[in-house]
């Protein structure tokens, strides 16, 4: 048992908290794994783990490991708790509400889809959407490992590969102006909220008349002005007979603010987007 524990600690050391470790303190049956430059990185004679694991309620998920420097990492953290406690909160404020089909927009790990699957078991078909094929690779190994069936990883421009309508469609979307334009973190447009609206003009034009569309993403608040809002209230405006707008966290990314767009806002906040299908303008 000893022995079993220790080599808990040593895994979870590697792939859990992504510490790097020298050869020599990993047991000889997992040496081979260290030549392999798709999943250890070597440094100054010492090796870390280039996928990490994480737990979000039920699902165990890998993604890149950190420093997510790579153009094509596949990024999981705060964000992404954010992310599922809007889904969770959607699905106890629509006690009735069983979805057959699901869309995670920029789907990245497949966190977003695999834990609307272990919310809504009616779930028959799931969507993980994603132009970068790393992360779509990430999803299918995602999928698999925690056995859920119906979702399928397509490489897609944000529902060019999904056609008809969906009853659930959710995204978290980068929101951040990136000059190294890194997929998971870039969101275009002058204050990164480009990739944002568009995901929510393409969704609503795919939420059923029963589905719900939930969009958690960033803004950026200058002069007092919630960026992603002025540009989105034209569209939901008129799309929409209704909706509802949270500001979740209302100051994070600190650090961006000395940076060049962030120098002129005051703050930059997380928000969640909620569209009911039945409250569609038709």
């Amino acid at each position: 048992m000893a022995r079993e524990a220790a080599g808990d600690d040593l895994l979870r050391n590697i792939f859990g908290w992504n510490r790097a470790l020298p050869s020599a303190a990993v047991p000889p049956k997992y040496l081979e794994f260290l030549s392999d430059p798709e999943l250890f990185q070597q440094r100054d004679g010492l090796y870390r783990a280039r996928i990490r694991f994480s737990t979000l309620g039920p699902l165990l998920l890998a993604h890149s490991g950190y420093p997510t420097g790579e153009p094509d990492a596949v990024f999981f953290g705060p964000d992404t708790y954010r992310f599922a406690h809007a889904i969770r909160a959607l699905h106890d404020r629509e006690p009735g509400f069983s979805p057959q089909s699901c869309v995670d927009i920029g789907a990245g790990s497949g966190a977003g889809g695999l834990y609307c699957a272990r919310l809504f078991n009616s779930l028959r078909e799931i969507g993980l959407l994603d132009i970068n094929r790393r992360a779509l690779a990430f999803a299918a190994a995602n999928a698999a490992l925690n056995g859920i069936d119906p979702a399928s990883p397509r490489h897609s421009d944000l529902l060019s590969a999904w056609e008809g309508e969906a009853d659930l469609i959710v995204s978290n979307p980068p929101y951040l102006v990136d000059p190294a334009l890194r997929s998971y973190r870039h969101g275009g447009g002058n204050w990164g909220i480009s990739l944002s609206r568009a995901v929510l003009e393409q969704g609503l034009s795919h939420l059923s008349a029963r589905g719900h569309l939930l969009l958690y993403t960033g803004t950026p608040i200058a002069q007092g002005e919630d960026k992603f809002l002025e540009a989105a209230r034209p569209l939901l405006e008129q799309c929409t007979l209704k909706y509802r707008y949270d500001e979740i966290d209302p100051d994070i990314f600190g650090e961006e603010l000395d940076k060049w767009p962030y120098d002129k806002a005051d703050r930059i906040a997380t928000v969640v987007l909620h569209v009911k299908g039945s409250d569609l303008k038709r």
